[in-house]
């Protein structure tokens, strides 16, 4: 078990500003004074958290995780699981040039509850846009057959994106800005039209969206 998992069980009960101070100073976590993590077990290598971010309850981040950064008022809420293949001390993924096993939730963000986030390779969350609903999955790796191999790419959902609940979104795959992934839809294309309804199995553009939508004007992350 390494040092940081062992500060995180250490700490995880103590009042919430001797718990950021630990995790601070004893972990090397960068940590603003006005963010806030609940009763979660957060372990990866680098942990960010910019102002007015916020880490729900029971929510595990596993150290093989080389990065989770939380932008400004950026939301990862209750349990959520977040895994990542480490980049040393494993058997795959030899042949990943430039792998990052990170999750980037960026500004006014958020990742509702229950969901599961595989980043062994890089995962990216765009400002202003709600991975929302319930037990939605990101998958940053596959098995290539042609190889017999382990595989990985990275995903990411644009900004002001709008991802409905139980969907799966797997490696290489990409929503554009201004997009609305459909509830229980499969992912598994880098699309690049904004503005659109992807869904189905597997998701495709459905329908054209109003540009002047109100959800893609907002200044603030949370809806009413």
């Amino acid at each position: 078990m390494n040092s940081r998992v062992l500060i995180s069980l250490a700490a995880i009960l103590l009042p919430w500003p001797l718990r950021r101070l630990m995790l601070v100073h004893l972990a090397g976590y960068a940590i603003h004074k006005s963010a806030r993590i609940g009763y979660s077990l957060i372990c990866p290598t680098r942990l960010e958290m910019g102002p007015g971010s916020r880490i729900g309850h029971l929510t595990l981040c596993k150290p093989g995780v080389e990065l989770l950064r939380l932008g400004e008022r950026a939301i990862v809420g209750n349990l959520n699981w977040i895994t990542g293949e480490p980049l040393q001390g494993t058997p795959h993924f030899h042949d990943a040039e430039g792998r990052h096993p990170e999750l980037v939730v960026h500004d006014h963000a958020a990742i509702t509850n229950r969901h599961f986030v595989d980043c062994s390779a890089a995962v990216s969350i765009g400002r202003f846009s709600t991975f929302a609903g319930l037990h939605s999955i990101i998958l940053s790796h596959s098995i290539d057959l042609s190889t017999c191999k382990q595989s990985v790419k990275p995903v990411s959902v644009g900004e002001y994106c709008f991802v409905g609940a139980a969907s799966v979104l797997l490696a290489g795959s990409a929503l554009p800005d201004n997009s609305v992934l459909g509830a229980s839809s499969l992912l598994n294309k880098h699309y690049t039209e904004r503005f659109y309804l992807y869904a189905g199995n597997p998701a495709r553009p459905i329908k054209q969206l109003p540009s002047d939508c109100k959800y893609f004007m907002r200044t603030v992350g949370y809806v009413d």
